[in-house]
């Protein structure tokens, strides 16, 4: 597939700004099932300040730096990228997710050493015995363990509730546990922490997924959104991506953009901004197939 992605990103200032600092996560990163032809960045007001970098993890990032008075900001990417099937895992035939957990803490391998930090709590994922308790009944004894990721994500599919108004960008896992509704970001957290809590490996993903419009209607330019979902450590075959908001194994429709601990190491758009009084937000994502 080959997909052009434009995200941009709006601020409206009810007073003028004196300075503002953000960095960016919006171009996505190539992968073995992902090329990444063109990406283009636009600011309005030009940055008096700009420079690119690849963080810890990988990703591109963008920092840049307004400093002049300005009473709106607009962030603009627009990418071209080819993404190709994933390579199909047969659930049954990983490793049982206990053996799994002791090669992790071996770290024996590269591979294993290098997935090991993704063991851990993070900032924003928690490790209580909320996780632990959700988790367990898809993993019994020698259960496989991408059968037993499968069947978590199968479940938070059809135990929780999409809804936009429940949750916000601080929503707690063990709140969203609590009240089984939220969002990707939510459900992308809760079941990371599910899969930490038994001693896996997962991380966090963002980037976009196309949308298919019901039969004989028309896609809405615009009308596509950011996406999350999680990653699981298979080893000797590496990552393998998850997505808990629609109950799937990610697959060429998907586009990565950057993954870390949780949403915190690569949120789209984060920064400061001095005065500016009340401010308005606006996010437009289209995510258009190429013929």
């Amino acid at each position: 597939m080959k997909y052009r992605i434009t995200h941009n990103t709006g601020y409206r200032y009810s007073a003028p700004a004196s300075l503002s600092q953000n960095e960016l996560f919006l171009y996505p990163r190539s992968t073995s099932t992902q090329e990444v032809l063109e990406s283009h960045l636009q600011i309005d007001p030009s940055p008096q300040y700009l420079h690119n970098r690849l963080d810890y993890f990988g990703n591109i990032a963008h920092v840049f730096m307004v400093q002049h008075p300005h009473s709106e900001l607009a962030v603009s990417v627009t990418s071209l990228v080819q993404t190709s099937k994933p390579v199909v895992i047969l659930p049954e035939s990983t490793l049982p997710w206990e053996m799994v957990v002791q090669r992790l803490a071996g770290h024996k391998q590269q591979a294993e050493l290098d997935a090991y930090q993704f063991v851990f709590e993070s900032p924003l994922v928690t490790i209580g015995p909320g996780s632990l308790n959700y988790v367990e009944p898809s993993f019994p004894p020698g259960t496989p363990v991408l059968t037993g990721a499968v069947d978590l994500v199968r479940r938070i599919y059809t135990e929780f509730s999409y809804d936009k108004s429940a949750s916000n960008v601080d929503t707690t896992v063990e709140q969203a546990l609590a009240s089984r509704k939220g969002v990707c970001q939510d459900f992308a957290h809760v079941a990371v922490s599910c899969l930490r809590s038994l001693g896996l490996a997962a991380r966090y993903v963002s980037g976009y997924l196309e949308t298919i419009p019901p039969p004989g209607k028309p896609k809405l330019v615009g009308s596509d959104a950011s996406h999350a979902w999680t990653s699981l450590f298979v080893p000797d075959h590496g990552w393998v991506d998850l997505d808990p908001t629609n109950n799937l194994i990610a697959n060429e429709t998907y586009i990565t953009v950057a993954w870390g601990r949780d949403y915190g190491d690569v949120a789209p758009v984060k920064g400061v901004v001095m005065g500016g009084g009340v401010h308005e937000l606006s996010v437009m994502v289209d995510v258009a197939r190429q013929e």
